[in-house]
């Protein structure tokens, strides 16, 4: 027995090279590839293209879904955009009227303190006018008696003789 295993290892071995290209094996390859392809094929086909189909129609139904939901939020933003417009110019309507209003009632409350202060003028100088007048007639009467006095004094004092007040008050009258 000793002999055999010397024999089987002294062989001359047999020829080295790149196992897939070793033209015996090819049958035996070609059958395999063709299991192992025929076999991926299957799986790929029964399960994992229901899958990818599955996965690639719920993101894409998630897609449409988020377009339409901003399509959505657009139009309302719009719309609210559009409400928040038409209030703001209601808005800016009322204060316009309001401040017209005030404007108005200020207005009239100016006129009729200015007309109540025409008024309380006129009265004043009314009354300043009056006084002047009678500070006038006054001043006339007290420059009648001054000249009455004085009339009586110069005929005194030129002729010696002493004229009557009511003489003397006549003839300042007549020049």
């Amino acid at each position: 027995m000793a002999e055999a295993t010397t024999t089987a290892t002294t062989e001359a071995p047999k020829k080295a090279g790149f196992p897939p290209f070793d033209q015996t094996t090819f049958p035996s390859q070609l059958f395999w590839l063709t299991v192992t392809f025929a076999f991926l094929f299957v799986v790929l086909w029964r399960v994992a293209g229901p899958r990818i189909n599955g996965v690639i129609t719920l993101r894409r139904g998630t897609i449409n879904g988020d377009i339409q939901a901003a399509q959505k939020a657009r139009g309302d933003a719009e719309a609210a955009g559009a409400a928040y417009e038409t209030a703001r110019a209601g808005a800016r309507k009322r204060a316009d009227a309001m401040a017209e209003e005030n404007r108005q009632t200020l207005n009239a409350e100016i006129a009729k303190a200015k007309a109540e202060a025409e008024a309380s003028a006129a009265a004043a100088m009314a009354a300043a006018d009056a006084r002047i007048a009678r500070a006038r007639e006054a001043a006339r009467e007290h420059v009648t008696k001054a000249a009455e006095q004085a009339a009586i004094a110069i005929v005194a004092r030129l002729t010696g003789e002493t004229v009557p007040e009511t003489d003397a008050a006549k003839a300042v009258r007549e020049s």
